[in-house]
């Protein structure tokens, strides 16, 4: 039988404010144990909650990003669960009248487009962490995460791959970045989804049985996780068997996931209204204002560079999917006035170097004037392009100047064309076979030649004389 993936995604996003929801703890990430945390957000008895009102700015704003409808009335509700790292026993969050409702985000895949509705977005605070002791079989529980602002961002369940469940994340990913309300560092926990996920028979209406994948804080894990789900149930409902509704635990060093416990239904939770907490009331003019304020959007920054720039839409949207990224290269491209050189890198050694040495790419160790004034020595000729990759890995490890790397290590371009015909001289002597296959029609006795001048000269060779010198002696 053939199925139909059925995929919802509700991906919490940590804000970055200042201080907590509902008192004034530091957010700050890596903080000693139990260090940014006060009565209120340990659940001391008698402590109320100030709710913070940067939560709900924060909030509006990536409501409107995501084309939502503000709720000019909403309400805080108390979910009630038991768990070490809650310790007043109930999370505050939005049960009926969340801020934001039907929004609408657009995703890009490679032969098609699709609208991925957004059912809601709330705000709510975050648990603490539990640390597991490996060593003494006991668990440890730091509070400095507990009462850090959330937004949940849920999703319709429109998504029908695990290749759209990636691209819907990193879309949101780029919005939340753009708008400055998270930095969205997966790796910190400041961005992660559950997967809802159901099968159903090709051409059914009524959806099969969900299971949630919780707390996946990777676009990989996110990837594995779904197909991992999507071959599980097919095999259950293909041996006869029943898909459980239960919530699982991805393990992405095993790649495999497990159950963890049956699923509780909303009503399980036993909301109801926070009493310490006054409604949140919103104005037209409120709203209004942070329309006002929102900054250029992924998708709008991405048809300025096709528009405008030429850059290809692969490699437009590549840049524009980090805000960090798509600031440097507008940073650089300003500074050397070479957009296109500034992309070209991007799409091949700054990727892959991030990706090598585990960088972000809001803290590359090297600033975009400094690689602005790389690609300027490339252009005026003082170094080539096999050249400026060496000085490229030098930035890197060092966070020099690009002109200091090339002069400590006397990697200027030689353009002297006396010092170069003697190479070209002494390499066409030593291989006149190369000239009998140019003679032939064989164009890569050409390209031979040149891989031989330029390692004698260990990449120093102008490329320009180089090609002009070899041409002129085999063409005499």
């Amino acid at each position: 039988m053939e199925y139909e993936v059925v995929i919802g995604i509700e991906v919490h996003a940590e804000l970055s404010t200042k201080t907590k929801i509902y008192c004034g703890c530091s957010t700050e990430f890596g903080g000693t144990p139990n260090t940014h945390c006060c009565p209120v957000c340990t659940g001391m008895p008698g402590a109320l909650p100030v709710l913070n009102e940067k939560v709900v700015e924060y909030a509006v704003r990536a409501g409107l990003a995501m084309e939502c409808d503000i709720e000019h009335q909403s309400k805080q509700d108390r979910k009630n669960y038991f768990y070490p790292d809650t310790p007043r026993a109930y999370q505050i969050s939005q049960f009926d009248l969340p801020i934001c409702k039907n929004g609408n985000v657009n995703i890009k895949l490679e032969d098609y487009d699709k609208n991925i509705g957004i059912t809601r977005i709330h705000i709510e605070d975050d648990a603490g962490k539990l640390v597991h002791d490996n060593y003494t079989g006991g668990t440890l529980v730091d509070l400095n995460r507990a009462g850090v602002p959330l937004i949940e961002i849920v999703s319709e369940p429109d998504i029908r791959s695990s290749q759209e469940a990636i691209a819907y994340v990193e879309k949101l990913k780029g919005i939340l970045e753009y708008i400055g309300v998270s930095d969205c560092k997966m790796q910190e926990g400041s961005l992660r989804a559950d997967v809802n996920l159901s099968l159903r028979p090709l051409g059914q209406e009524k959806f099969g049985t969900r299971t949630e994948t919780k707390n996946l804080n990777s676009f990989r894990a996110i990837g594995r996780a779904i197909d991992f789900e999507i071959e599980r149930q097919k095999a259950v409902l293909e041996s006869g068997g029943v898909v459980y509704q239960e919530t699982r635990r991805w393990d992405d060093e095993k790649g495999e996931g497990y159950a963890m416990r049956s699923k509780e239904e909303a009503q399980d939770y036993r909301y109801f209204p926070e009493p310490d907490l006054m409604p949140i009331i919103l104005s037209d003019e409120y709203i209004e204002n942070i329309r006002k304020t929102l900054p250029e959007l992924p998708e709008s920054r991405k048809q300025k560079y096709i528009n405008e720039l030429n850059l290809p839409e692969y490699d437009a949207g590549i840049i524009t999917s980090s805000k960090a990224l798509s600031d440097f290269f507008e940073e650089a491209g300003k500074e050397c006035n070479n957009y296109k050189a500034v992309s070209n890198w991007i799409m091949s050694d700054i990727i892959r170097a991030a990706r090598e040495y585990e960088f972000e790419y809001s803290s590359m160790p090297y600033t975009a004037k400094q690689f602005a004034h790389l690609i300027m020595l490339v252009d005026k000729g003082t170094i080539s392009g096999s050249i400026a990759k060496t000085v490229f890995e030098e930035m890197i490890k060092t966070g020099n100047e690009p002109e200091k790397i090339v002069e400590e290590k006397g990697l200027m371009q030689v353009s002297d064309e006396n010092a170069i015909k003697e190479v070209v001289d002494r390499i066409i002597a030593a291989n006149p076979q190369s000239i009998v296959d140019y003679k032939a029609g064989k164009d890569r006795a050409l390209g031979f030649l040149v891989g031989q001048c330029m390692k004698e000269m260990k990449g120093k060779g102008n490329p320009q004389i180089l090609n002009k010198l070899i041409l002129e002696e085999l063409n005499k």
